[in-house]
């Protein structure tokens, strides 16, 4: 069984305190099992988006985990990213957003390889 998002939405930005980086949501969603969105402004006009992965990338011996994919490999300006998370609440208005300011842009979540 999955962690509730907003308890994982909580230990996230506990993380990212502890790491001296300033986060906050800004969008609750679903309390149970919302969609999480998770930018990270790098200070600079430029940010990176990261979405939740599709379910086809998940291990079955490891259902529970939240695994993200960035929507761009590079920083895009934040007006993108805006762009971007407006069309995502329009699909589905129970997602969260949740932002961070970091210039290094380190965003501590567990991201799908492939």
């Amino acid at each position: 069984m999955r962690l509730k998002t907003n308890i994982w939405v909580a230990a996230y930005l506990r993380r990212c305190q502890t790491e001296g980086v300033f986060g906050a949501v800004r969008k609750k969603g679903a309390e149970e099992a919302g969609a999480v969105f998770v930018k990270v402004a790098l200070m600079d006009g430029n940010a990176m988006l990261y979405a939740p992965a599709p379910q086809t990338v998940y291990d079955d011996s490891r259902p529970v985990e939240r695994l993200f994919v960035p929507t761009a490999p590079q920083p895009v300006s934040e007006p993108s990213v805006e762009e971007r998370l407006t069309k995502e609440l329009r699909f589905d208005p129970d997602a969260w957003i949740v932002e961070t300011e970091d210039r290094a842009g380190r965003h501590f979540l567990d991201l799908a390889k492939g």
